[in-house]
């Protein structure tokens, strides 16, 4: 199984990976404010919701993205904020108690040091973390990271689209699966390169409108430092114009 190397806080570019920076928000919330109130159905209460909409300020999940859509903000109008509340209590960093969710004894002792944290959310996110629960159908992708890093650190090593990572992978083509290509594709999203994006392995460009528009994902700074694969030797130098 391959994990992060957990990098060196100089090596971070937290405003690069929202997924770290909103772990590390919350957990200073908790940390100086206090817990965060929980409804009856143990999701973060509405006036967290809002703040961290502002605070996190998470691409395409902006306040302003939100407010577009909802006249109020809850836990399930902000999808990243629900996979976070798991994560955290998943991994012990926070816990639920008497109706709020506090920071735990290792969440307030890890909470300075970005790299340990962003390595035990990686851990979790990407080997055990349930992704279908987000899909439309609850479809499931085959294959496991192994062969996901060592594919997209080839063929993203100077960019490429989801499109070309589901016909390497999958065979996939959208010339010809049609419905079958988007369901793939979708999954794919979501249970890969959407976690690669919001841990900050990777950044995702949008291109093209209408129909030719498609989504390029390009590997970020902390991909050489926080992985070590197979495939690095097969790399060959970016030449930069």
């Amino acid at each position: 199984m391959i994990s992060l190397i957990p990098p060196e806080e100089d090596q971070l570019a937290i405003d690069n990976s929202p997924l770290l920076r909103a772990a590390l928000l919350t957990l200073e919330y908790m940390d100086t404010s206090g817990p965060i109130e929980l409804t009856p159905s143990k999701a973060l209460k509405r006036y967290f919701v809002e703040w961290a909409a502002e605070a996190f300020a998470w691409p395409k999940y902006t306040a302003a993205d939100l407010y577009s859509m909802n006249k109020v903000l809850n836990e399930a109008d902000f999808p990243p904020l629900v996979v976070l509340h798991d994560l955290l209590v998943g991994l012990k960093l926070a816990r639920h108690y008497k109706g709020a969710m506090q920071i735990s004894k290792w969440g307030t002792k890890v909470r300075h040091r970005p790299g340990v944290v962003l390595a035990v959310l990686a851990e979790r996110l990407l080997h055990n973390y349930d992704h279908s629960q987000h899909t439309r159908f609850g479809d499931t992708v085959f294959g496991n990271w192994d062969i996901f890093f060592n594919v997209i650190n080839v063929e993203a090593h100077g960019g490429c689209s989801d499109d070309h990572l589901c016909q390497v992978l999958y065979g996939s083509s959208k010339d010809r699966a049609g419905i079958a290509h988007s369901r793939t594709k979708s999954a794919f999203y979501i249970h890969v390169l959407r976690p690669l994006v919001w841990l900050g392995l990777l950044q995702e460009h949008t291109v093209g409108d209408g129909l030719e528009r498609e989504r390029i994902y390009t590997k970020t700074p902390l991909w050489a430092v926080a992985l070590k694969l197979e495939t690095d030797r097969h790399l060959p130098e970016l030449v930069v114009n």
